[in-house]
């Protein structure tokens, strides 16, 4: 092995002393130790749920992966999924032990994206995710002031929520609800509080999928439910510095700093700390209530696609 390699738990690791990628700020070495250090607390976020990665190469973009390469050690575990849009069935990872995860690490998997749901348990969700996305430019104080309206809308339907920054520019709100909730409930309870959390606010919160109708407000994303991925807590990004997505209490938010984050800075923040698993509240079943407002609230991805539909026809008739 060259003087950039290593074992850990059995698994090889090479080219330890490359860049991870343009504008890391960091090598492979980085990443592995990161991983490594948080194992105990990112795997809890993965295990048992397909999972997605996203690998950058040298010179090379990066890319999803979902399927597993036929080189992958027969001791990663995997599900499979069928997978609607290219009708076929996928092998997904089930990322559950530091062996694995160590494994990825090597690979050269950066982001680490998780089902909301367990593996063979599509229908069940066991979290919502709220996904504000602020607009471009220095905007994290817009995403902050619309995840306390979020927390504001949790807290009128009798739910609790926790929260943390996405690793990009933006935060996710994570609310754990019971055993069974149904994809469709969740999806609904999802749609009516990112409804209610915009009428608190409509000048600074927006449901609006198209990007145009947004105008400069952050978008309350109500989209990720059924088969959808989040980036799991602790999962790093790739991103200029090699930011994490971190959680941060309720009391901390308007005073957090998301690029002091890192995988260079984290796990000295975190100590013996597991942050994350003592901000996220218990399971919580969905008021009626709130699920039959989501009911009659339109899927903002499939009104988008039909508003598309209508403005380009008008345009065609007006031209």
């Amino acid at each position: 092995m060259g003087a950039a390699d290593e074992t850990r738990d059995g698994v090889p690791l090479t080219n330890l002393d490359q860049p991870l990628f343009d504008g890391a700020g960091a090598t492979k070495r980085d990443l592995v130790d990161y991983l490594d250090a948080v194992h105990g607390r990112i795997l809890p976020e993965l295990r048992d749920r397909p999972l997605s990665v996203l690998r950058v190469r040298p010179g090379q973009e990066p890319f999803m992966q979902k399927n597993l390469p036929k080189y992958t050690p027969d001791w990663v575990r995997r599900t499979e999924v069928w997978a609607e849009a290219s009708h076929r069935r996928i092998s997904y990872a089930l990322c559950d032990d530091r062996r694995t995860l160590l494994w990825f690490a090597n690979q050269r998997a950066v982001e680490y994206h998780a089902t909301l749901a367990r593996a063979g348990q599509p229908e069940h969700p066991t979290h919502l995710v709220l996904d504000l996305d602020p607009p471009e430019g220095d905007s994290f104080g817009a995403a902050v002031r619309v995840a306390l309206l979020v927390r504001q809308a949790l807290t009128d339907a009798g739910l609790a929520g926790a929260v943390k920054t996405s690793g990009a520019k933006g935060l996710h709100v994570i609310v754990p609800v019971a055993s069974p909730t149904t994809a469709e409930e969740a999806a609904a309870a999802t749609r009516a509080l990112a409804a209610r959390a915009e009428r608190l606010d409509p000048a600074l919160a927006t449901t609006a999928f198209i990007v145009a109708d947004r105008g400069g407000r952050v978008f309350v994303d109500s989209t990720r439910a059924y088969g959808a991925t989040v980036v799991a807590a602790y999962s790093p990004r790739i991103r200029p510095g090699t930011p994490v997505s971190y959680p941060v209490g309720w009391a901390d938010l308007e005073s957090a700093t998301p690029a002091d984050f890192t995988v260079r800075t984290v796990p000295a923040l975190l100590g013996e700390r597991d942050p994350w698993a003592e901000a996220l509240p218990d399971p919580q079943s969905l008021p009626a209530e709130l699920v039959e407002e989501g009911r009659g609230i339109p899927v903002a991805r499939v009104q988008a696609m039909h508003e598309g539909k209508r403005r380009a026809r008008a345009r065609r008739e007006a031209g």
